[in-house]
C-alpha cells in the first residue's frame, strides 16, 4: 500500500514536470497587445495525468506544472491563479468521465478503452475551450482592470488557440494512454 501512495506520488509529480515542460517549452507563443496566448502541448500533459492517476492527481499535476510555467514566464504570470483552477478542472473532469462513469481502468476491450479514452479527454478539453475565454475575458475585465474591448480581443484570441491546443491534446493524450494503459503496473494505480 505505501508502495503505491509513493508510486502515485512519484508519478503525479512527473506529469506536473511533463505540464510544465509542455507549457514552457513546447510552445509557440502569440503576442498580443493586450496579452499573450500560447500554442502548447502542457494540456496534452494535464489529460493523460488524469486518464493515468485519475481526475484529482492528474489534474493536480496539471495545475501546478502549468502554474509553475505561468509564473516563470512575465508574459504569463498574471494568468496563473485562473490557470491553477482550469488545469484543475480539466483534470478533474477527465477522471470523472474517464474512472467514474466508464470505469477505463477495468476495461480490456481494446475499443471501448479507445472511445472512452478520447469521451474522456474530450470532456476536459471541452470545458476547457468554453471555460478559458469566459475566465479569461471575466479575470483581465474585472480583476486585472483590463479596458472591456482588449479584455474581449484577448478572450478571443485565446478561445481559437485553445481549441487548436485541446484537439492536439485529445490527440496525444489518447496516442499516449493507450500505449501506457497496457502496464499493470500503472494501471492499479487507478481509482
Amino acid at each position: 500500500m505505501k508502495s503505491n501512495s509513493v508510486l502515485r506520488l512519484s508519478l503525479t509529480a512527473l506529469m506536473a514536470a511533463l505540464c510544465y515542460i509542455g507549457f514552457q517549452y513546447l510552445k509557440i507563443d502569440i503576442p498580443l497587445p493586450t496579452g499573450a496566448v500560447a500554442i502548447h502541448f502542457g494540456n496534452a500533459f494535464c489529460v493523460l495525468g488524469a486518464l493515468l492517476l485519475g481526475g484529482f492527481y492528474g489534474g493536480l499535476a496539471g495545475a501546478v506544472g502549468m502554474t509553475l510555467g505561468d509564473l516563470f514566464n512575465p508574459l504569463y504570470i498574471m494568468s496563473a491563479p485562473k490557470t491553477f483552477i482550469l488545469k484543475l478542472c480539466i483534470g478533474l473532469i477527465t477522471g470523472l468521465v474517464a474512472h467514474k462513469i466508464a470505469k477505463l481502468s477495468k476495461s480490456s476491450d481494446k475499443s471501448y478503452t479507445l472511445k472512452w479514452t478520447i469521451l474522456a479527454a474530450s470532456a476536459g478539453m471541452g470545458f476547457n475551450v468554453i471555460f478559458e475565454p469566459i475566465v479569461s475575458f471575466l479575470y483581465n475585465r474585472f480583476l486585472l482592470g483590463a479596458d472591456a474591448n482588449a479584455a474581449k480581443i484577448l478572450a478571443t484570441w485565446m478561445g481559437g488557440v485553445t481549441l487548436f491546443n485541446a484537439v492536439t491534446s485529445v490527440i496525444i493524450a489518447t496516442v499516449l494512454y493507450l500505449a501506457l494503459s497496457k502496464n499493470s503496473k500503472i494501471k492499479s494505480l487507478i481509482q
